[in-house]
């Protein structure tokens, strides 16, 4: 019997939540998953551009399982003149999900600076009727402010900001009543998952039924994390968060199968496959379609190039791209699926 452990899951997920990593600041994560899958007992392979790719045994038919590494964050675009960002987003993030959120600012030499996230006017005692009720733009009415004694520009770069930082959000997790309760449960909480995986694998002396690679990507967030894949590859199978909504079947508790998202429909004899898995295992899932706005990485392969079956799976996830909520019952189920599927 398989071992859902859940307290390895929630450890791996707050020390991956720990390290800050929008979408192209990967060194720092993409360290400590190396030092990770070599302490389960794996030899970990780093990629050129960011990213690690582990064999996890198996003979023949080549699949990858892909989690994501990176973040939504921001990006400094210019310095304002009273010394405060303006900044533009790294990923889908968007300003009525942000506002007010404690962020770092990391610069070009290795500094790091703690802020908050803006309206412009930022005190709505002394803000105009006409402005309260503007929408956030992140071009027009929203910044950045330094928890530093700065008041112009000069005195900003003098700390050695500059256009091209790196702004990370603050995740805040919380847990209660079986609720997890953080930003990027989108795909920390995933890649703990097949972290769970893989040290099940390892400690109980299991072997996939065919070839399997762990692929934790650095590219997701803006489409390109898996567009190199190992040459062999046959399938690929992203861990991936399955948001809810009025006209979505997916819940927190229950692990989805993806039928289609905003680009096209995953395969269907591959998806089909994952949902006899999940009958055969009597999983608590749930099959489902993501419009208009969502992709995984295994759409990138597929639009790469590569002459592969996709498909893609993962826990129930509320508020997508802001402080997202799932249950650990989720990435139970997750884990269970994706242990029936490489080991039926």
């Amino acid at each position: 019997m398989t071992h859902f452990d859940e307290a390895y899951v929630l450890s791996a997920f707050q020390s991956l939540l720990g390290i800050d990593s929008t979408t192209g600041q990967f060194r720092a994560i993409q360290d400590w998953i190396v030092q990770e899958t070599e302490r389960l007992g794996y030899t970990p392979q780093v990629t050129h551009k960011g990213g690690v790719i582990v064999d996890l045994g198996g003979e023949g038919d080549p699949l990858v399982i892909t989690a994501h590494l990176d973040d939504i964050g921001l990006m400094v675009r210019k310095i304002n003149a009273d010394g405060t960002l303006n900044v533009c987003n790294v990923g889908g993030l968007y300003p009525f999900y942000c506002m007010a959120e404690n962020v770092r600012v990391y610069t070009g030499d290795g500094r790091v600076y703690t802020g908050t996230v803006c309206r412009t006017p930022n005190s709505v005692h002394v803000t105009e009727e006409e402005l309260r009720s503007e929408l956030g733009d992140f071009r027009k009415n929203v910044c950045v402010v330094l928890d530093m004694p700065v008041h112009t520009a000069a005195d900003t770069r003098a700390l050695g900001v500059e256009t091209g930082d790196m702004i990370a959000l603050e995740p805040r997790f919380a847990m209660s009543g079986g609720y997890i309760k953080s930003r990027f449960v989108d795909d920390k909480a995933c890649v703990a998952v097949l972290l769970n995986v893989m040290k099940t694998l390892r400690e109980q002396g299991l072997t996939p039924r065919r070839k399997v690679y762990a692929y934790f990507a650095c590219y997701e967030e803006i489409g390109h994390g898996t567009t190199y894949l190992p040459a062999d590859t046959r399938d690929i199978l992203s861990l991936d968060i399955a948001p809810t909504g009025p006209d979505q079947n997916s819940e927190e508790h229950k692990v989805s199968i993806f039928c289609k998202d905003s680009r096209f429909p995953y395969h269907y004899e591959m998806t089909l496959e994952l949902r006899r898995a999940a009958a055969d295992a009597h999983l608590d899932y749930v099959m489902d379609i993501f419009t208009p706005h969502y992709g995984t990485d295994g759409d990138a392969s597929v639009t790469a190039g590569y002459d592969i079956r996709h498909a893609a799976i993962g826990p129930g996830t509320a508020n997508s791209h802001g402080y997202e909520r799932t249950h650990i019952d989720g990435l139970r189920n997750t884990y269970a699926l994706t242990m029936a599927y490489i080991r039926p």
